[in-house]
């Protein structure tokens, strides 16, 4: 007998996500007559029975399409806003997954997608996830599909970046997607050639950054390209969102932990402009002129790389054979250039941060870059 499966994109879109659904669907249906159903925009269309059909016709010409013909939303099935309500909709979307008889349900998303799909399966539901991010930090894989297209745009702003930095001695500051994890930054300042890289594992000190940007000068070198994650931190601003973390986990009544919340979320606006006091501070420690660009959400659009929609091609044809075997409650991770499955419960919640040992740091560091602590 044939078996349904259902596919729904959630999170933030990411290049390389319709080249999962065409993988899945086109091996789906060539080899096993699997019949696609799509749920729009998320969870969000699972909890609403929003389904398309996905027969082999709908998934030719999208391969190399960015973003995701299902849609997305950042919307969780156990904390939904209905209407004035915020609700936990886990059970509704059994119930859903049942009408549709469903035999699985493919999430394509990042660590927060995870999360949500593990919640399901623990209500009974078979899950496979394919691992999306451009930020690279989904634990129990290699590599997650779309980021290296967004290092790819990344790294050509840089580069462009390079020219009008020389022309008028300036410092640019380039704001590089990754709130808890610098692969992006990381990444496309070394193939950018930025001569500081700024990441949020390495918790920086502004006037050895300023150092180094005055030795450059000293050298005959008047740019400086800065590129750094949105979400690093200088070391001052680490201890403090270090401490009032600390102080919601250690507070031991519910005035305190709302007290300990409500100074946390103070310490977490004041990193919202981190990257334009770091551009005013080293304008003010070098005397050179300082202007910032952020990158923002360009970094997720366009026509996905080659490798990210090999990557999804393979992740997702990997997700079929699963499936047949009647497997799930998984992740199809790339490890070691070998596609396999990972317990979903082994790696939701948790990310994939850059060691400050990795190879990658450490080419920095040899070839001179500062990393903000030295």
């Amino acid at each position: 007998m044939s078996k349904t499966v259902g596919i729904l994109t959630a999170g933030g879109d990411t290049p390389g996500l319709n080249a999962a659904i065409r993988a899945v669907g086109k091996s789906g249906i060539l080899n096993h007559d699997l019949h696609i159903i799509g749920f729009l925009d998320g969870f969000r269309g699972l909890i609403e029975n929003r389904t398309v059909q996905l027969p082999g016709e709908k998934l030719s010409g999208i391969l190399t399409i960015g973003g995701t013909i299902l849609g997305t939303s950042r919307d969780k099935p156990h904390k939904m806003t209905i209407g004035n309500k915020v609700m936990d909709m886990t059970d509704v979307a059994a119930e859903t997954y049942q009408k549709n008889h469903l035999d699985v349900l493919v999430c394509c998303g990042g660590g927060g997608t995870a999360k949500n799909a593990n919640r399901l399966a623990q209500k009974g539901l078979n899950i496979i996830t394919l691992p999306k991010t451009i930020d690279n930090d989904i634990a129990g894989t290699d590599v997650t599909f779309g980021f290296d297209t967004a290092m790819g745009i990344a790294t050509e702003a840089i580069d462009r970046l390079h020219s009008t930095a020389h022309s008028h001695h300036r410092i640019i500051v380039v704001e590089v997607m990754g709130h808890r994890a610098g692969w992006l930054a990381l990444g496309a300042g070394l193939s950018g050639g930025a001569d500081v890289i700024l990441i949020p594992e390495i918790p920086y000190d502004v006037n050895l950054v300023a150092e180094s940007i005055r030795k450059r000068s000293r050298k005959g070198s008047r740019f400086s390209i800065v590129a750094v994650a949105e979400g690093a931190m200088s070391r001052q601003k680490a201890d403090a969102h270090c401490a009032a973390v600390d102080a919601v986990k250690k507070a031991e009544t519910d005035e305190s932990k709302k007290q300990a919340k409500a100074e946390l979320a103070i310490v977490k606006r004041s990193l919202k402009n981190s990257t334009l006091e770091l551009s005013q501070q080293l304008e003010e420690l070098t005397g050179l002129e300082s202007r910032v660009t952020i990158l923002g959400h360009v970094q997720r659009g366009g026509t996905p790389s080659a490798y990210d929609r090999l990557l999804a091609t393979q992740l997702g044809t990997k997700c079929t054979e699963l499936i047949m075997e009647g497997t799930s409650g998984v992740m199809v991770a790339s490890i070691s250039g070998q596609t396999q499955p990972v317990p979903l419960d082994s790696i939701a919640g948790k990310n994939k941060l850059v060691p400050i040992d990795h190879s990658w740091v450490k080419s920095a560091r040899d070839i001179g870059v500062c990393v903000g602590d030295c």
